[in-house]
């Protein structure tokens, strides 16, 4: 019988719980690691192993990087405390956040400066997919850094899209990916406080829209969010500015002009500065909402 594969999911948020929870489930022997002790506990007590990450570094055959952005994706692999020099040669990592293309490239070559293998691999789908095993990922990289990935892209994935044997074609198309996505949430708000200008109530607007041809799938995530009035953070606005900062910059190094980008990041920006940053990204509405002195479900006049 083979040894089970050993993976570590290093950042437990939404999506990275969600993964480490898959993983479990699939009979991966899984460590966890993130700034909350409380998270690595919460993961132990539902299966995974009791071992710091730290630990078991040279044991590992995938290491999953969900963390915030490229900062600390580089801090986790190459700072201070960083994986990839303790990892052994074949190992591979396997980096989900949301990065420039050129900078998961250079991951990519350090990484295999140290025998590594390194998959550009950003998700989307969601907590709930994350945690049922079913994202989408955008992966490119070698056929050896697939084939190291394997175990664990089978827990965590329902569609792999294999999108080339270098690093950044995974980036390069999540980008595209995140500036629909945070377009349609954008439009999705102020579609929504647009029509309660108009006397439809957003309940009655989730109800009709989405079953019409302006729906998008944001809209029927996020629309009942604010029909509920809770903004718990499965994906918060602050995460916006980033993702579309990354958007505009690709955009910009290809003299490219994306105009209703950097319309959905004002509005954006504007949430963040009313102190909704934290909020669910659902919660840019609330900038639409009080520019026209709308009040949401669950609110006050």
């Amino acid at each position: 019988m083979n040894e089970p594969t050993n993976v570590a999911v290093i950042g437990l948020g939404a999506m990275g719980y969600g993964i480490a929870q898959s993983c479990v489930r699939a009979g991966l022997s899984t460590f966890g690691g993130d700034v909350v002790a409380a998270q690595i506990e919460r993961l132990r007590a539902e299966g995974g192993q009791a071992s710091n990450v730290a630990d078991v570094a040279a044991e590992l055959d995938a290491a999953a990087v969900v963390v915030l952005n490229a900062a600390q994706t580089e801090t986790v692999l190459f700072g201070d405390a960083g994986l990839v020099p303790k990892m052994r040669k074949g190992a591979v990592v396997l980096a989900c956040a949301t990065v420039p293309p050129e900078f998961a490239r250079d991951m990519a070559a350090r990484c295999a400066e140290h025998g590594v293998h390194y998959l550009d691999a950003p998700i989307s789908g969601g907590s709930v997919k994350a945690a049922n095993g079913a994202l989408s990922v955008m992966a490119s990289g070698t056929p050896e850094a697939f084939a190291a990935a394997k175990p664990t892209l089978d827990a965590i994935a329902e569609t792999v899209f294999e999108l080339g044997d270098e690093a950044g074609a995974g980036s390069a198309m999540k980008a595209v990916n995140q500036l629909l996505a945070g377009v349609h949430i954008a439009a999705m708000a102020e579609a929504m406080t647009f029509g309660m200008t108009q006397g439809v109530e957003p309940e009655k607007f989730v109800e009709v829209i989405s079953k019409c041809a302006g729906t998008s799938w944001m809209l029927e995530n996020r629309a009942p969010h604010i029909v509920s009035g809770d903004y718990t953070p499965f994906s918060s606005v602050n995460i916006w500015p980033k993702d579309l900062g990354i958007v505009l910059d690709i955009a910009r190094s290809a003299s490219f002009s994306a105009p209703i980008t950097a319309a959905a990041l004002q509005q954006y920006l504007a949430a963040a500065g009313m102190g909704l940053g934290h909020e669910d990204d659902a919660a840019v509405a609330k900038v639409y909402a009080r520019n026209a002195g709308l009040t949401l479900p669950g609110e006050t006049k």
